[in-house]
């Protein structure tokens, strides 16, 4: 049963495709769905984050602090600063402009453990990004977001902190309660939190593309070409930076991944919730979900493939 669930999880980004078909061609059948279950559903998949962490895991960040440090600037520097620059560039609407700088602002997302994982990277390093980029965006994403923003709409910063507090930081905190208090039922429960966190992930991403499937379609190619531009950027620049530094091939890998994969969930509940009054505002969070999970799927099975050879 649990490789069953295993297997499930692995195969994260055929569900996002399907369910982004599924959401265009029949979008009643998310007709059910609501925002209040967006920002549900994301509690429930940073509570299973918490779970798979313990007090000894942040001890790991002092193991790679130059990598770590490295990885976590890119996710907060570089991101946001590409996703203004594309919005300028293309000279995107007000809503989608919006939308694309809001992830890029957002920490890392869970995803990316996995796709490490199947990239022979280093997992330890990328679950202590991944945990200390969700930590720090407390403070970093409401700034972030105002900074770049602000030009285009008001943006109440302290209402986006809340925000953060509400759905990410006390239900990971939670999460590491119950695996620090309750060890053996925290072990049960992860083997199937990360399905759970996917099944959440892809029915927010099913919601918000079947809500706006007449604008999506309206304007599909700077939506596509956009969040292209934004993913293959950060996983390209996280790479080569780390490169240029002299860290190892599986530092690279790692750092790559985690500058590339945004928390899209995190972006769809605080555009839902914060911006609202903006039509698109969700949509780039949910195109970047389904994008981000291929491409770092296609880049994990190059690196499993390039790790295969050189061990032969």
């Amino acid at each position: 049963m649990i490789a069953f669930f295993r297997l499930l999880t692995n195969l994260f980004p055929l569900w996002s495709v399907l369910v982004a078909v599924v959401a265009l061609i029949w979008p009643a059948v998310f007709s059910w769905y609501s925002t209040l279950f967006i920002q549900i559903g994301l509690g429930f998949i940073m509570l299973g984050m918490g779970l798979t962490l313990t007090l000894s895991d942040f001890k790991r960040v002092f193991l790679f602090p130059a990598a770590l440090i490295c990885g976590v600037t890119l996710q907060f520097v570089i991101m946001p600063f590409l996703g203004w620059i594309i919005v300028m560039f293309m000279n995107l609407p007000r809503d989608i402009a919006v939308g694309l700088i809001l992830v890029s602002c957002c920490p890392g997302g869970t995803a990316s453990n996995v796709v490490a994982f199947l990239s022979r990277a280093n997992v330890a390093l990328s679950v202590s990004m991944t945990s200390v980029s969700t930590i720090i965006a407390v403070l970093l994403t409401p700034f972030l977001t105002k900074f770049y923003v602000g030009q285009l709409v008001p943006v109440d910063a302290l209402a986006l902190l809340q925000s953060i507090l509400f759905i990410v930081i006390f239900p990971v905190a939670a999460g590491l309660t119950i695996n620090h208090l309750f060890n053996q039922t925290a072990k049960k429960l992860i083997n199937v939190s990360p399905f759970i966190s996917v099944f959440f992930i892809i029915l927010i991403v099913g919601y918000i593309l079947s809500k706006n499937r007449e604008s999506i379609i309206d304007n599909w190619h700077i939506l596509v070409v956009s969040v292209l531009i934004l993913h293959l950027s950060g996983f390209a620049l996280g790479y080569f930076i780390a490169k240029f530094f002299n860290f190892k091939e599986e530092f690279c890998r790692t750092v790559s991944i985690e500058v590339g994969m945004q928390n899209s969930g995190l972006g769809a509940a605080l555009a839902s919730k914060h911006f609202s009054m903006l039509t698109l505002a969700t949509v780039p969070c949910a195109v970047s979900a389904v994008t981000h999970c291929i491409l770092g799927s296609i880049l994990a099975a190059f690196w499993r493939v390039k790790s295969e050879k050189s061990d032969f």
